[in-house]
């Protein structure tokens, strides 16, 4: 039997990309043979993304570049774009199966079972709203790293998030079940894991457990050496489990915290459950207990209503932050959130001069921690890519560091001297043979 040529592609987040390797692996090898998804294939799975409308136009593109590279191939779709517009979807040339989220990951079933005559959408919107099913994941695909799923879903009501209708309510693994998956990563050669999920702070609050207490048993587990929280909300970094990480045996000092609008005018438009000055605090509060974490901060510019007073206090508050980078946003409007129906939306220029200043800024307190940790002595692990002769990894503290590419390297941990930061600002080591 001729096996069928299968590729995936997987955009947005890292709860994503778990996902997809872990329905990936459910396609037997005697059957499916996987190849890049630069290549010819029978089926094209595409794992989609709806957080924006240049995310959503990239899947888009993804589909057409598939159903040109194999007009006859049959093209699955899933995921939070599908989940929210499949009939938009189900209409483009190629696509075969539309599946939502709760539904993706009876893909290789689907699959096998279904015959290739017409489209076929598996989109229930009221089964995702209801869902109390958690469905667990973790990717193999990376020797270096593994993305662990801990959490899905969220019951907050940011007024311009579609991931409550997208990924439905907030629902988690219990501890025993995620250390259960733990394990089974520690029994490969993956030497660090990123726990992921849309809100993962809220972890267990379901089975009357915590965050805290994943943490505490996650530490315990032999063969991971290290551990990072994706993202986690200021309002459930609790000073237990910041207190926790700084002296940790496995989780690094590296912190991602949404503050999505450094004006308390703009949280409380965008309806999230803290004000600035907490934010604050707890940015305060790692660097105080570990001076040299890194701290990530996401920021959404250009969002209804926001002034030019606005964002210069933003910008003014985020300049006085010891943060370490951020990842910007600009704002896009989503059909069916609050804010889609708010005044005060921002021409596109506007919002790209904005976004322009918040990218400069983030270069600079990129450039001052890294310049912050010269002449200290960190971990790294090492990564297989290379790039004109370098390889490169990162420190515990998320320090990307490069060396002369040495394979025997890969997937090992070493210590270096940090003392050298190279015309592309990132820090060059050289190790001995």
């Amino acid at each position: 039997m001729n096996k069928k040529k299968i590729a995936f592609h997987t955009f947005g987040c890292k709860l994503n990309f778990s996902e997809t390797s872990s329905i990936a692996k459910q396609f037997p090898e005697d059957e499916f043979e996987t190849v890049d998804f630069k290549e010819s294939a029978d089926i094209y799975v595409i794992h989609t993304c709806s957080v924006t409308a240049i995310a959503e136009k990239k899947c888009r593109a993804a589909i057409r570049q598939a159903a040109r590279r194999n007009p006859n191939a049959a093209i699955s779709v899933m995921g939070c774009y599908s989940q929210l517009k499949p009939d938009e979807l189900a209409h483009m040339d190629g696509v075969k199966w539309v599946l939502g989220n709760a539904e993706k990951f009876k893909l290789a079933d689907i699959i096998k079972n279904e015959c290739f005559d017409e489209t076929n959408q598996v989109v229930d919107q009221s089964e995702i709203a209801s869902s109390t099913t958690f469905v667990s994941s973790y990717s193999i695909d990376d020797r270096t790293r593994s993305f662990l799923k801990v959490q899905d879903g969220c019951d907050y009501a940011c007024t311009y998030c579609t991931i409550p209708f997208a990924r439905g309510r907030s629902r988690s693994d219990t501890v025993n079940g995620t250390i259960e998956k733990a394990k089974l990563i520690a029994a490969t050669n993956v030497r660090e894991v990123v726990l992921t999920g849309v809100n993962i702070g809220d972890f267990g609050r379901h089975q009357n457990e915590s965050f805290f207490d994943l943490v505490k048993a996650l530490d315990e587990v032999e063969g991971i050496d290290r551990y990072r929280i994706s993202s986690i909300e200021p309002n459930l970094l609790t000073d237990q489990i910041m207190q926790f990480v700084s002296t940790s045996k496995r989780f690094t000092p590296h912190f991602h915290i949404p503050l999505q609008a450094g004006s308390d005018k703009i949280l409380s438009l965008m309806r999230r459950r803290y004000a600035r000055s907490l934010f604050e605090e707890r940015i305060n509060r790692i660097k105080e207990i570990m001076p040299h974490a890194c701290i990530a901060a996401d920021v959404i510019v250009g969002f209804p209503g926001e002034t030019e007073e606005n964002f210069l206090d933003e910008y003014r508050f985020i300049e006085r932050l010891d943060i370490s980078y951020l990842h910007v946003f600009t704002y896009s409007s989503r059909p069916g959130t609050k804010a889609a129906e708010m005044g005060g939306h921002l021409s596109n220029h506007v919002k790209e001069e904005r976004s322009r200043k918040l990218h400069l800024l983030s270069d600079e307190k990129k450039e001052s921690f890294y310049q912050s940790n010269i002449g200290r002595t960190v971990n790294v692990l090492w990564e297989s890519d290379v790039d004109k002769g370098m390889m490169s990894g990162f420190s515990e503290n998320y320090i990307r560091v490069k060396t002369p590419h040495r394979p025997y390297l890969v997937n090992q941990i070493t210590a270096v001297t940090l003392d050298h930061i190279d015309e592309d600002g990132l820090f060059i080591v050289s190790l001995n043979s």
